[in-house]
């Protein structure tokens, strides 16, 4: 049988580099010679099975690492970029692309770096952008999950959970006698536009009433993370290098959420339930008090090497279309990525339905086909609009989804026949998708021309010439 093989030079530069070994070097550790080396990381051979076997036994690592790190975030995601009208007279198909990357993956890479750095640039002193790509960034260069964190969450879940079966009363019991804090339900009055406040001179932990119960036990677990996580934290913050102090707080915010999140959902314990029920995103929740969205980001976080989790990606969206939150996870999904998107799509008519989860299997341009579920929740995870005059008509959407191929393994889709369904033809928004005839579309793909018949009239006014 021949031997399996992957093209992953990019991959096996970037670990050779990390490990401080020459060609040479590494070249003997394989009992290769260091120009067939060259040639594995030149993509001009592959990196056959039997190699993959050795890294794995030489260098302890996840082999999957190899693929996971391909220049510009990989194909697809070089792809969008190249869309850009900026681009608009210049004509890159498939193809080349793959070339380019095979044969110079280095120069994809700095101009990935370069277009993002481009965008998220003021283009007048007006201007002032939050940074949140470089910190997106960081978090898809760990593939979502953070080892040292969860490790240390679930250490001390496990260790919580020896004083109480209710998380909520052990961890305020931790802060009340290992950090002389207390915990203080405070009336809507008293706190109208606050959800938290931590009142150091008090030395009280003031929570809103008007939480829910899972908002309530991750405002106590964000705020052990910051108290007994916070040098691992602070470790990470450093280690991603940014340049600027905003990108800094908002990674900072995430890992403290992060880690507050696998306080609640410890990661044996949430992959064993995961498992068992089938990833059924509500009994989640109610297994572990958390909210369908902390449910849905956790699951984006299950990479743990040796107890891997299902690759979904995830969103957050308002009735506009907005993404106000979006990890890839290992999923490497393109249907989180720009800022429109396909209005087949009917991840949007949860909207009419809150609580009521909307499934979809479809299919993209490129071939993929991709089961994604979605639920609305209006305000603090409350599923009926303004239960009192305090709370809002706030509303999103969350979306969680993965490969067709992974799906079987859900409950949401047992109902569905993965296999031969071909899945709905959807696009990554007008401006991205080259389907002919959609009477959805509303304007044209961003790289094809016009054009135009005055005896004719389609079913759309936006028809363009094929490549």
């Amino acid at each position: 049988m021949a031997e399996q093989k992957i093209f992953a030079g990019h991959g096996l530069r970037r670990l050779r580099r990390s490990l401080a070994l020459t060609q040479i070097a590494m070249a003997e550790s394989l009992d290769i010679s260091a120009s067939y080396l060259n040639l594995i990381e030149r993509n001009q051979r592959p990196v056959t099975a039997a190699i993959i076997m050795k890294l794995v036994s030489v260098y302890d690592f996840d082999p999957r690492s190899l693929t996971h790190d391909e220049p510009g975030g990989g194909e697809e995601a070089l792809r969008r970029r190249l869309s850009d009208p900026l681009f608009a007279d210049i004509s890159i198909d498939r193809t080349q692309l793959q070339e380019w990357m095979a044969a110079a993956p280095d120069s994809a890479q700095a101009f990935a770096l370069l277009y993002d750095s481009y965008i998220s640039t003021p283009k007048s002193a007006n201007e002032n952008p939050i940074k949140l790509d470089p910190v997106r960034n960081e978090i898809e260069r760990w593939n979502g999950y953070f080892a040292d964190l969860d490790v240390l969450a679930e250490e001390l879940a496990d260790e919580l959970r020896l004083s109480s079966n209710d998380l909520y009363n052990a961890i305020s019991e931790r802060l009340r006698v290992k950090h002389q804090i207390t915990v203080r339900i405070l009336p809507y009055d008293i706190m109208p536009d606050l959800l938290r406040r931590m009142d150091l001179h008090a030395r009280q932990l003031q929570i809103s009433e008007t939480l829910s119960s899972s908002s309530r036990l991750f405002a106590l677990a964000s705020q052990l993370a910051q108290l007994e996580a916070d040098n691992e934290i602070e470790n990470l913050v450093k280690g991603a290098g940014f340049d600027d102090h905003v990108s800094q707080r908002l990674f900072r915010r995430h890992l403290t959420s992060y880690f507050a999140a696998a306080v609640m959902m410890p990661y044996s314990r949430f992959m064993r339930a995961c498992e068992s029920s089938g990833y059924d995103v509500d009994l989640l929740g109610r297994r572990f008090v958390a909210s369908f969205e902390m449910v849905a980001h956790r699951l984006t976080t299950l990479q743990r090497v040796g107890a891997r989790g299902l690759p979904f990606f995830m969103m957050r969206v308002d009735k506009a279309g907005q993404i106000s939150k979006r990890y890839a996870g290992a999923s490497k999904s393109p249907l989180i990525e720009g800022n429109k998107h396909c209005p087949l799509w009917n991840v949007y008519d949860s909207f009419n339905t809150p609580g009521r989860i909307v499934t979809q299997l479809v299919a993209l341009e490129d071939g993929s086909r991709w089961f994604t579920i979605a639920c609305s929740l209006y305000k603090n995870d409350k599923l009926e609009p303004q239960s009192s005059y305090h709370d809002s008509r706030t509303q999103f959407t969350i979306v969680i989804g993965l490969k067709a191929e992974f799906a079987k393994k859900i409950s949401a889709a047992s109902a569905m026949d993965i296999h031969d369904d071909i899945g709905f033809p959807i696009g990554l928004g007008c401006m991205d998708c080259a389907r002919h005839n959609c009477t959805q579309r509303s304007q044209a793909p961003a790289d094809k021309v016009l054009t135009f018949n005055e005896r004719e009239r389609g079913i759309t006014p936006f028809l363009f010439a094929p490549d």
